[in-house]
């Protein structure tokens, strides 16, 4: 069959593009995406067709320079990107959209997103600082298969909120999809993620520092000089936000996992119920749990882009109501004579009986 079609010139910037890769090393994460795409491009060949006879594809967005034919995939696909912004219709636009990386699944790097859509940018006239950073995730299994429609395994979100939270689910998705990878979907693995981490440690944590401050100090703090645990929360800080700069979302709730656990064994290492009976340890016990409070403060502040509803009932029932405290990672926020609030079970245990069989 023999048509004729217009056809976009990919091949004559095949250059240009092998040059931006080279220029960016960072253009596509993760690195070995990069490298698959860098592999695809040096393959190039050719242009792409993007018409159709309006003849015989009626339904397509006419072609504005020839209303005899229709635009064709990937071109038509590409161009709502930026189409749906108003590019075109202000001489002044010169940006894409305010993230800084435009987010793909791994099945169209290459050729869509990797290929037409870069060079189409480029053709455009953007400039190459301009050309967006892709993100290229994995997919989420079920028993080994991907998701999809096609399949018919799809398992409704909607659905599994309704059932386990809207929390706990988001917190499942980001603690255990690593970036690029695929996932494993598991209901079982949601609720060992959810108690392990949330219920038996975060909320734990809450709910044992409030309590012991209440009796013990009638919830008031005294704050110390120093905390043996600021080391662990700047540490802990460190590598949070080193994982967010590589997009690694798992990794920076691991490390405010990790916070959790070290402040968790500092109870069991300090044995605050000890102390309180030793009036002559009264400035240890004040240390201890000034200590504790100002670590739940901060891991409000690191858990709230994942959880932010249970972020803000921390910081309610740790009784910080100024912005500042409420956002601010440096050590020490919590004031002198600070009044901490009442303890209400943030992340109750989900039985394993719930799941679906």
């Amino acid at each position: 069959v023999e048509e004729e079609n217009y056809y976009f010139r990919l091949a004559e910037n095949k250059d240009w593009l092998l040059g931006l890769l080279a220029s960016r090393p960072d253009l596509v994460t993760p690195a070995f995406r990069q490298l698959e795409l860098k592999n695809a491009v040096e393959k190039l060949t050719g242009d792409l067709c993007i018409s159709r006879p309006k003849s015989r594809l009626a339904w397509g967005i006419e072609l504005p320079f020839d209303p005899d034919f229709v635009t064709y995939v990937w071109f038509d696909a590409l161009i709502n990107y930026i189409s749906f912004v108003g590019y075109g219709s202000d001489e002044r636009f010169d940006r894409l959209w305010p993230a800084d990386y435009h987010v793909i699944g791994k099945d169209i790097l290459v050729p869509a997103h990797g290929v037409y859509w870069l060079i189409m940018l480029h053709a455009m006239g953007f400039a190459d600082e301009a050309i967006p950073n892709l993100l290229v995730h994995g997919y989420i299994n079920l028993g080994g298969d991907k998701v999809s429609k096609s399949l018919g395994n799809v398992v409704d979100p909607l659905a599994l909120a309704d059932k386990f939270g809207a929390g706990a689910l988001r917190y499942y998705l980001m603690r255990e999809a690593v970036t690029g990878q695929d996932m494993e979907f598991s209901e079982e693995r949601l609720i060992i993620r959810y108690n392990s981490d949330l219920a038996n440690g975060l909320g734990n944590l809450l709910n044992r520092t409030l309590n012991m401050t209440a009796r013990y100090r009638q919830g008031s703090l005294k704050r110390p000089a120093s905390s043996p645990l600021e080391a662990a929360a700047v540490e802990a800080i460190r590598l949070y936000h080193q994982a967010f700069s590589r997009n690694e979302p798992h990794a920076a709730m691991e490390a405010a996992s990790g916070l959790v656990v070290r402040c968790n064994t500092f109870i069991e290492e300090t044995t605050p119920w000890k102390l309180a009976k030793d009036p002559d340890r009264s400035a240890e016990l004040d240390e201890v749990l000034y200590g504790l409070a100002e670590g739940l403060r901060i891991l409000a502040i690191l858990y709230a882009p994942v959880l932010p509803d249970a972020s803000a009932a921390m910081m309610q029932q740790l009784g910080i109501t100024s912005v500042q405290d409420s956002s601010h990672l440096a050590w020490g926020g919590l004031p002198d004579g600070h009044l901490l609030g009442t303890p209400v079970p943030l992340f109750p245990r989900i039985e394993q009986t719930e799941a679906a069989p």
